[in-house]
Parts: C-alpha cells; sequence; structure tokens
C-alpha cells in the first residue's frame, strides 16, 4: 500500500520533547555550526574514546550471572567462560545487597533469588574456584556493600597467588543511585560517600587494574527516566563523586581515568545511538573545562552496557530475542566498551542455561557476522544522528544545570527533585503504552494465546538449607577470637578518619560475615531514612 498521501499515526517527538523532522539535511546535522563530529580517539571523543575501536579490540562480552548458593553460580560462570564470554558479571542477591547474612530474618524468601548469596570469604571462594582472576575481568554489580565484596575478591586473589597488579574489574558502588532510582542502600549519604572514597583511595594505591566504580545510568533508567535524563543524572552523580575525591586529596588525573559508566540500551535504536555519543562528549567538556582535568584518559567515558531489562516482556517471551538485538546493536554502534545481553525469559525468571547462552550468542554474531565492528562510528554524520547527539548533549546540559542550581545532587535528593522528575517521566510514558500511542507488540497490540512457554529456572529451597547450613559452619570452624577483635578495630576506625578499607579486608579474611561488618558500621554510621516520597 503506497503512503506517498499521507503519514501513519505515529509521535514525532522523543520523550524529551524532541522533534523529530521527516527528513534531515546537512543543515540539521550542524545545528548553529558547533557539533562537528570529529575523528575517533580525540576530544570530545563524540565517535568513541579510542581510534580503532573494535578494529583493535572487540568489547567485552559479559553475562549478568548470579542465583543460590556459590556453587550453582560457578557452574554457570565456567559454562559461560567456555562458550567464549570473556568477562564475569556478577549478581548478588537481595540480602547481600542489604548487608544481610543469609540466616537473618528479613533474608527469609530472598535468598539466592535475585542473585548468589555470600555470607562470608568462603562463599566468595567457592564462587570464584578454578577461575583465573589474573586473565578474567570480574564486574560486581554491588552498592551499599561494595567494599565489603571488593576485599573477599581482593582476599581470595591473594588465596590464587594472584598479585595485585593483575586483578582486574569494577564495582558498581554507585550509592547516589540508589538513592534516586533503586533503593538498596543502608547508610546515610555523608558515610556512603566516605565508604565510596575509601575504596576510590584503596583501587589507587593497591589495585591499579580495578575499577572503584561503574556510575549507573541504567538503574535511573529502569525506574522510568527518558535518555536525556539518564545522561543527566548520571554524570551530575558523577561530578559529585569527583567532587568528594577532590575533598579527600584524590587529585582529578589520579581519580577520573579510573571511573567507568554503566547505561541501558532501550528501545530506539537511534536515540540510544545518540545517547551515547552525547554523554561521551558531555563529560569530555565537562571533564576539561569545569574540573580543569588534564590527562586526556580523564575526558574519556568509558561504559558498560545492559540492554533493558524493563523493556522485557512476559507475554510473547520469545520476541525478546529481537528486542535484546536491537539493543545491543544501539550500544555496539554507541561505542560501548562492554555488553551483557539480557535473556528472553528474565521477564519470568532468572535465565535458564539455553536462553543464557542465546543472549551471549547474540553479541557473538553481532560482533563475527554483522559488519558493524568493522568501522569506527559507522552511524557518525548520519544527519539525524548528529542532529539528536547535539539536542540529547544540550537538553542534558540543561538538566545537570538546573540540579547544581538545585543546590548539587545531594540537596536534590533531599527535596525529591530528581525523583520527582522520574515518576514523572514513567507516569507519561505508562498513559501512552495504556492509550495505546506506545505499541508493546504482544502487550497492547498483536496480542495472541501462546501455547510455547519456556522453562522456568527456580531456586530450589534445598539450596537455601545448604546456604543456611553453610554459614553456620562457617561460624563454628573460624577463629572467634579474631573476628571479635577485627570488628572492634572497624568500629574504632569508623568513629575516626581512617580508610576503613584495611579494616574490613582484614575482618573478611577473619571470616567475619557481611551482617556482623554491617551490623558494626550501621552502629556507628546509622541507616538511611528517606525524608521524601514521590
Amino acid at each position: 500500500m503506497s503512503m506517498d498521501g499521507g503519514e501513519r499515526k505515529a509521535r514525532h517527538q522523543t520523550p524529551d520533547g524532541v522533534e523529530i523532522k521527516r527528513v534531515y539535511t546537512p543543515d540539521d546535522s550542524l545545528p548553529g555550526g558547533g557539533h562537528d563530529p570529529g575523528v575517533p580517539g580525540e576530544f570530545p571523543y563524540t565517535r568513541g574514546i579510542h581510534p580503532t575501536m573494535y578494529r583493535g579490540r572487540l568489547w567485552t562480552m559479559r553475562q549478568y550471572a548470579g542465583f543460590g548458593a556459590a556453587e550453582e553460580t560457578n557452574r554457570r560462570f565456567r559454562l559461560l567462560l567456555s562458550e567464549g564470554q570473556t568477562g564475569l558479571s556478577i549478581a548478588f542477591d537481595l540480602p547481600t545487597q542489604m548487608g544481610y547474612d543469609s540466616d537473618h530474618p528479613r533474608a527469609e524468601g530472598e535468598v539466592g533469588k535475585a542473585g548468589v548469596a555470600i555470607d562470608s570469604l568462603a562463599d566468595m571462594e567457592a564462587l570464584l574456584a578454578g577461575i583465573p582472576l589474573e586473565r578474567v575481568t570480574t564486574s560486581m554489580t554491588i552498592n551499599a556493600t561494595a567494599s565489603i565484596l571488593l576485599a573477599m575478591y581482593v582476599a581470595v586473589a591473594e588465596r590464587q597467588g594472584v598479585s595485585p597488579d593483575a586483578v582486574g574489574g569494577t564495582t558498581q558502588n554507585d550509592i547516589l543511585k540508589e538513592y534516586i532510582a533503586r533503593g538498596t542502600y543502608i547508610f546515610p549519604p555523608q558515610p556512603s560517600l566516605r565508604l565510596i572514597t575509601d575504596v576510590f583511595a584503596f583501587c589507587v594505591e593497591r589495585l591499579p587494574r580495578w575499577n572503584p566504580i561503574s556510575i549507573s545510568g541504567y538503574h535511573i533508567r529502569e525506574a522510568g527516566a527518558t535518555a536525556v535524563q539518564e545522561v543527566a543524572f548520571t554524570l551530575a552523580d558523577a561530578m559529585t563523586y569527583v567532587q568528594a575525591a577532590a575533598e579527600r586529596g584524590l587529585g582529578v588525573d589520579r581519580i577520573a581515568p579510573r571511573l567507568s559508566f554503566f547505561f541501558a540500551a532501550q528501545m530506539n535504536l537511534l536515540e540510544e545511538v545518540a545517547k551515547f555519543r552525547a554523554a561521551r562528549r558531555l563529560w569530555a567538556r565537562i571533564m576539561r573545562e569545569r574540573f580543569r582535568a588534564k590527562d586526556p584518559r580523564a575526558w574519556m567515558l568509558r561504559f558498560h552496557t545492559q540492554t533493558a531489562g524493563v523493556a522485557l516482556t512476559a507475554q510473547q517471551p520469545h520476541n525478546n530475542v529481537v528486542r535484546v538485538a536491537m539493543q545491543a546493536l544501539a550500544a555496539v554502534l554507541g561505542g560501548t566498551q562492554s555488553l551483557h545481553t539480557n535473556a528472553m525469559d528474565e521477564a519470568l525468571a532468572l535465565p535458564t542455561e539455553p536462553s543464557a547462552l542465546l543472549a551471549l550468542r547474540t553479541q557473538q554474531i553481532l560482533a563475527h557476522e554483522s559488519g558493524v565492528a568493522d568501522t569506527v562510528d559507522p552511524l557518525g554524520g548520519a544527519y539525524y544522528i548528529e542532529h539528536l547527539t547535539g539536542e540529547i548533549e544540550r537538553l542534558a546540559g540543561d538538566l545537570i544545570g538546573e540540579i547544581e542550581a538545585a543546590g548539587g545532587v545531594l540537596r536534590a535528593l533531599e527535596t525529591g527533585f530528581i525523583q520527582r522528575q522520574i515518576a514523572e517521566s514513567a507516569y507519561r510514558e505508562s498513559q501512552r503504552v495504556e492509550r495505546g500511542e506506545q505499541v508493546i507488540v504482544g502487550v497492547n497490540q498483536f496480542q495472541s494465546d501462546e501455547s510455547i512457554r519456556p522453562h522456568i529456572l527456580r531456586v530450589p529451597e534445598e539450596a537455601v538449607e545448604r546456604q543456611k547450613a553453610h554459614l553456620a559452619r562457617v561460624r563454628r570452624e573460624r577463629d572467634g577470637a579474631a573476628v571479635e577483635t577485627a570488628l572492634l578495630r572497624l568500629r574504632d576506625a569508623a568513629q575516626g578518619k581512617d580508610n576503613l578499607m584495611p579494616y574490613i579486608v582484614d575482618a573478611v579474611r577473619a571470616y567475619a560475615t557481611i551482617g556482623e561488618i554491617c551490623a558494626t558500621l550501621r552502629a556507628v554510621f546509622g541507616v538511611h531514612r528517606p525524608a521524601v516520597t514521590v
């Protein structure tokens, strides 16, 4: 059917209000003449932070994994590594994220469900058994308890005989986005920032290949933020961390090259490509012009991407294979350094082995069959892409300015400014879906009765009981006096100004549990009670 007589009914603007024209020309690609995309590997890195990008090295392929007890997750890790995965990405269960042991009453019903249960160094040893830590980089999605999990990882590397110089990976360690969007915080903001900068200093001094933080826009986007809000709130958080590090005595050129970022890849392929390019350019300018960083590595925005979990549907779940492939393509076209592809069944449960392997194969097909890795920034110069890159950069910069005018990120959190913005965006989008203005295939259009349903992975209750029994055995067999001494020293240090990481490492080596360490810190720092509800 010809469409020459008119256009189909559709929204012709982005959720951030950028009007989308019918066609773009060279006049649109350089608004105001100020957005020459430049060349890859040169400031402001619009086209990529490396001159060769994937022609020199493919992105790191990570599959986010973790469920049940450490032994189950270790088997999944070893399977994925044997099938071509090039980096580990650990999901921790909710009690581990919130600083409770598996036998704590508040952990009931959550042990091993959303990730792997880690109570003590013994669990981390089992989790990483047989994995060569000198050759595999590891990303740990952990925030409030990041310092403790990093201490455990370092202790396991020591036991494997791996030099600190060879230990590579990333702790997410981004507590600000927990206050904004996710909720797995423990302590109030100031002691939380202290722990984060303690990790910064520890990594600078001891772990030269470890990224001490991954500033996360992913969870902000999953909560309902738009592309512009994801960029603005993430970079505003990053600026807060850089300022906190500077106040700690860590110079910008010393800490900024160690920062990494974490973004979502959502469904609008071209908008997502432009978002990644805009974030890279905006961060380069912030670091060089605002923070006066001299080292070009401090200007480079290095980021991991995960395909959008919130875009997966429980209805017609096989359609999610297509969604994930498109989102992964956006991340690669946008120049990501690392990528996780969600499995098709994750809207229903933890991914099964076949669905996790299919998600990994999606990345491998993109890398080796699609041709998108053959040239750097293949969409660079496209009129619409350059126009949208400039618009996202402009609007995100304006929003960062509003946050600063509101008193900065911490003040904006206290007043609910950021939370309200995200909630309003999420509401607007949900209304568009309900009205049918935004089509979700299989949900509000093209529904069908499905006879094929994927197999669901369930964590057996026996694994939970085994985890609790293992924890009880650790407590019986460890040196109780050594644990008590380490926790007392940690408490005293928390009351002062010392870097807490050496004390946490000592407690971990003595097999103090994550619950015991967090209880010690809670007694000194207190817990965060949000003052604002949205």
